[in-house]
């Protein structure tokens, strides 16, 4: 998490959107890594979950990334969610919860109540951090930032 945390301050630190910084693992080795950027790119898509998984295909040559792990701050939106589940990633820890998104201006709760079925997921989603996650949030806060 201490890896996804960094790629999210270095995302934040140049404005290319949210706090939201991912890495995955696979084996014990880091083969992919990303950072949200919405406004960097002017792509609404571009998630750190999802900057995190192209990264890790290229670097690994294939769209499937069973064996992989992936850590990121907070925890998915259901974009991301189903970005992790079509790339076959084994599982995800994240830091910071839904609420926690919303607390600081994002609106994933929103999608969460007409997607619903994070339950249905069983071990798949773990929290983990969430401390040090919750202070990257406040930093976040903190800064001059656009709301998007």
């Amino acid at each position: 998490m201490t890896l996804a945390i960094e790629e999210a301050m270095a995302g934040i630190t140049s404005q290319h959107g949210g706090p939201f910084g991912s890495v995955i693992v696979k084996d014990g080795e880091i083969v992919g890594k990303g950072h949200n950027m919405v406004l960097r790119n002017n792509d609404p898509t571009c998630h750190g979950e999802v900057a995190a998984i192209r990264n890790a295909c290229t670097n690994l040559g294939t769209y499937d990334l069973s064996g992989c792990e992936l850590y990121t701050t907070g925890e998915p939106c259901q974009m991301c969610l189903s970005a992790c589940l079509w790339a076959n990633i084994d599982r995800v820890y994240y830091g910071c919860t839904i609420a926690d998104n919303g607390r600081i201006g994002f609106r994933d709760d929103k999608f969460d109540r007409i997607f619903s079925g994070r339950e249905k997921l069983g071990d798949f989603l773990t929290e983990v951090d969430r401390d040090r996650c919750i202070e990257l949030f406040d930093r976040y806060s903190s800064m001059q930032h656009k709301i998007y």
